[in-house]
């Protein structure tokens, strides 16, 4: 059985969060193990939110640095940052050309600005066949995302399919989606999903202090120390699950449940523990840092490793549909 090959994106809105880590870095990392490990940093998806040109730079170097931080290793995986491999643009244009309008105002991001009274970009309406083109251009087998993406590599598996019909051919390789389970379930600062959207984050590589500060901050209810609480709906709780030994879960559940323990002394036990977890990375973090050279080194070989399979792609595409 050939190897499969794996692709997954992370948009560089803003610094990583437990909610990125959790939700896609610590998967695609687990990734590397299973298959052909190729994994971008979304920076013209960020475009659609981000407008600072010198933070969209920041952010996107500062993803590749907590990446290699977190344990991507580039001698198994490829990373490298979208706008390097011009491909990419080309390839949405022609999807484009076949992908019907009433799909793409079918999509969620779309139905839901208009839901707001927003006015949608024509990037973020045709968001998701620019995500379609990252998928079909590096022939990728499987799609790790969150139960919220699933659409996008539907919408993508539609374009691919109604492309190899029109041209009579197998040109792009129909992938599949990976549901992780955690995605969804990674509470914020104020209870609803981690996302930089609602600055409800906690970020990876916070300084003690700051961290420390957050995670004091975490929305609660109003039960006195000595009541019971419910484990199930909190988000200290919710949080301590992904980095806490089972004992210490399970005797923290069952505090909430009897009583007579207070949800600060909950929050300053989740900061330790947290705290605790990432030290590896930190530690490793500090290290890349000493060396500045070394991200552009990775992304660079991560840019002519893509592009090598990228340039392969585009051939056989722009053959049948007749250029060049």
């Amino acid at each position: 059985m050939p190897t499969p090959r794996i692709l997954s994106g992370i948009k560089p809105t803003g610094k990583p969060h437990l909610g990125n880590f959790f939700g896609m870095m610590q998967p695609a990392i687990a990734w590397q193990e299973r298959g052909e490990a190729f994994y971008f940093i979304a920076d013209y998806h960020a475009l659609t939110t981000v407008h600072d040109p010198a933070a969209l730079r920041e952010y996107t170097r500062g993803v590749a640095l907590d990446f290699l931080a977190c344990g991507l290793d580039p001698a198994r995986a490829v990373l490298w940052r979208q706008s390097d491999v011009p491909e990419v643009t080309e390839l949405t244009w022609l999807l484009s050309c076949v992908t019907p309008m009433p799909m793409l105002e079918n999509c969620h991001a779309y139905k839901d600005h208009v839901a707001r009274e927003k006015v949608p970009s024509h990037g973020l309406f045709a968001y998701p066949v620019l995500m379609a083109a990252d998928i079909l251009l590096f022939d990728s087998n499987i799609v790790p995302v969150g139960r919220d993406q699933k659409q996008h590599v539907e919408v993508t598996r539609d374009i691919a399919s109604a492309f190899n019909r029109l041209y009579k051919s197998d040109l792009f390789v129909i992938p599949e989606s990976s549901i992780l389970p955690t995605v969804a379930t990674i509470p914020g600062l104020d209870g609803q999903k981690m996302s930089k959207s609602y600055g409800n984050t906690i970020e990876l590589f916070d300084e003690e202090k700051t961290m420390r500060k957050k995670i004091m901050s975490i929305i609660t209810d109003s039960t006195p120390v000595e009541g019971p609480k419910d484990p199930a709906t909190s988000s200290i709780l919710g949080l301590y699950r992904l980095v806490a030994e089972e004992s210490a879960i399970l005797q923290m559940e069952e505090e909430f449940r009897i009583g007579g323990v207070g949800y600060g002394d909950f929050k300053k036990r989740l900061f330790g523990t947290l705290w605790e977890y990432f030290a590896p990375q930190r530690a490793r973090r500090a290290e890349l840092e000493r060396d500045p050279g070394h991200i552009d080194r990775v992304l660079a070989d991560g840019a002519h490793r893509a592009r090598a399979v990228a340039e392969k792609t585009m051939a056989r595409v722009r053959a049948a549909v007749g250029l060049k």
